[in-house]
């Protein structure tokens, strides 16, 4: 009998041990990343932002305002609602506005949509420029852009419509794609 009162309390520490192991398996999360992926809504919302982006010899590059900014964690996008990208690229700038766009992670690439207007003033003798699409995928870091729904494009009194355009040095080139139709007007030289 004597020998019973000595096992007791390593009977109690043995019951302890194994609640102990029970609970820390049926609390432990499995993965914490895959905790992760069942957050569908953003982790954080911002109004009123302002997001500026500089180049290696610390001249500003770029500036984008947005009225909205929802981060996804989910795949790491971040989503704006009336987004206004101003580009400076050799003393020149450019404004690009839409109604929503997405950034990819890192912010190399921004997808813009509904209602995307791009203006470029008139310099010296080069007229202005204005092209308006529903969709333009822009880099801003690279100075490219792309879109393959139907663009008009007026560059001074020449107005061209395609099915798609590419950009390169932020349209300084500019590639027309698809069902291409331009009106020219005639140039107005001395009477022969």
């Amino acid at each position: 009998m004597g020998s019973t009162y000595r096992l007791y309390p390593i009977i109690v520490l043995g019951l302890l041990a194994g609640a102990s192991v029970w609970l820390e398996r049926v609390t432990r999360v499995e993965d914490p990343a895959a905790a992760a992926v069942e957050q569908t809504g953003p982790d954080f919302i911002a109004n009123g932002t302002r997001v500026v982006g500089y180049g290696a010899n610390g001249a500003q590059r770029y500036e984008l305002f947005a009225d909205r900014l929802s981060h996804f964690p989910q795949g790491d996008i971040t989503r704006l609602d009336m987004p206004r990208l101003r580009m400076i690229s050799e003393g020149r700038e450019t404004r690009i506005t839409a109604r929503h766009a997405e950034v990819s992670p890192g912010g190399e690439q921004v997808d813009m949509q509904g209602e995307v207007r791009v203006r470029r003033p008139a310099v010296a003798d080069d007229p202005a420029l204005a092209l308006d699409s529903e969709t333009l995928t822009v880099w801003p870091d690279a100075y490219r852009a792309r879109t393959d729904s139907p663009v008009l494009l007026t560059r001074g009194a020449t107005r061209a419509d395609a099915l798609g355009m590419r950009a390169d040095n932020l349209f300084g080139t500019l590639e027309l794609i698809g069902k291409v139709h331009v009106n020219m007007p005639r140039r107005q030289g001395p009477a022969s």
